[in-house]
């Protein structure tokens, strides 16, 4: 749910195969901090930054969004400058911001993701603040505040899409329910005639405000969510029998955004998110209590971000796909298949801005930009669609 329903409809690239020496999850075992570096590596960083300007946040690989487009409010704005790095018990945290004063002109959303699709199996974990209550403001918006995982769809239907939702809030609720918090895996989904998609999702319907510890594993065929350490949902397929365990590596995202403005009543309402750190443990299974100690570990030392994230991106147990007999949806994909017309396309460049719809070649491929973007690698992340060959 993350962003599904919007502009994700950009290329995956074929990654290297991990090396043997990889490590094997076996489900469910847990690793101790000592062999978390193990595997695949490790990415840890605790956003000890000054701001989204910091030379230091994109070399950690990390890029805001700033431009207009789904999901969300149509016409509200993605703004990088909705992204600070306050102090909080003497520690810097990510703060992710979303106002609205009830129109689409008057609402900004926010959005901060690692630039690479290299995140496929093992351990996720984050400590995150959610809240109940507008910083500013009347309450009552049906803002979502989130932290997942996702590959770009490559077209509709599309059956290595892999998402997953550690958490999606809705202090408010929205989607025409109540306050609950959302974790949800996904098989696929479609924009065309109708959107809709195959997915799983558990949820808890209570409040969430204040720090939380989010821990996932992704193992063996399940993916199993932790909430403070207390297994929340295990899911391997979808009511149809699809597996919704990953098939292909994905970004590490947070959001905050709005879904609509039917809960607001008027003024501006001002809404945070915080994270205080991000760990990644490439293709082990961690046990929630040995995530957090080992982030803890990195503090500790005076470590504010590791990064050793190798390969590892072919499923070390891959999830036999059971395809329901009488299908509840076409299922002939519209792949761009035909050659593109590139002619009137330049090469795609490294240091130059492209905003939404704008095309370029690279790779002897045709994109489409999905949103504004610069310096992220067409066919390597989320920012671009595949038109097909030139």
């Amino acid at each position: 749910m993350s962003r599904s329903a919007r502009t994700t409809t950009a290329a995956l690239t074929s990654l290297a195969t991990a090396a043997a020496a990889a490590v094997v999850l076996s489900g469910g075992a847990a690793a101790s901090p000592a062999s978390a570096a193990a595997g695949c590596g490790v990415l840890f960083d605790d956003f000890h930054y000054s701001s989204p300007a910091d030379a230091a946040f994109g070399s950690a690989g990390w890029t805001t969004r700033n431009d207009v487009g789904s999901p969300g409010v149509p016409g509200a704005r993605w703004l990088t400058s909705n992204i600070t790095f306050p102090a909080v018990g003497g520690e810097r945290v990510a703060q992710l911001a979303a106002t609205t004063d009830g129109s689409a002109a008057g609402t900004t959303h926010a959005e901060l993701y690692q630039n690479q699709l290299r995140f496929f199996e093992g351990t996720y974990a984050s400590r995150v603040r959610f809240t109940d209550a507008p910083d500013s403001g009347p309450d009552g918006d049906h803002v979502n505040e989130t932290y997942f995982t996702i590959s770009p769809l490559r077209y509709d239907r599309d059956p290595l899409y892999s998402e997953l939702d550690f958490s999606e809030y809705l202090p408010n609720g929205g989607w025409g329910g109540a306050q609950a918090n959302y974790q949800t895996s996904w098989y696929t989904y479609w924009n065309s005639p109708t959107w809709d998609g195959l997915r799983t999702s558990t949820a808890q319907n209570r409040s969430l405000a204040g720090w939380h510890d989010i821990v996932t594993q992704v193992s063996g065929g399940h993916v199993k969510y932790y909430i403070d350490g207390v297994l929340t949902a295990d899911h391997t397929t979808d009511a149809q029998g699809n597996p919704v365990y990953p098939r292909t590596p994905m970004s590490i995202n947070y959001n905050m955004w709005f879904i609509d403005t039917a809960g607001h009543t008027s003024g501006t309402s001002a809404y945070t998110e915080q994270v205080d750190w991000t760990y990644y443990a490439g293709n082990q299974v961690v046990a929630p209590a040995d995530a957090v100690a080992q982030a803890g570990q990195y503090r500790s030392a005076g470590t504010s971000h590791v990064d050793t994230v190798t390969g590892c991106t072919t499923p070390t147990t891959p999830p036999t796909t059971t395809k329901p007999t009488t299908p509840t949806t076409p299922t002939t994909p519209t792949t761009p298949s035909q050659p593109a017309n590139c002619s009137a396309a330049s090469e795609w460049d490294w240091g130059t801005v492209y905003l939404e719809g704008q095309r370029v070649k690279h790779h002897a491929h045709l994109w489409q930009a999905n949103w504004w973007t610069q310096g992220s690698e067409p066919g390597l992340t989320a920012q671009w669609r595949d038109l097909g060959p030139c």
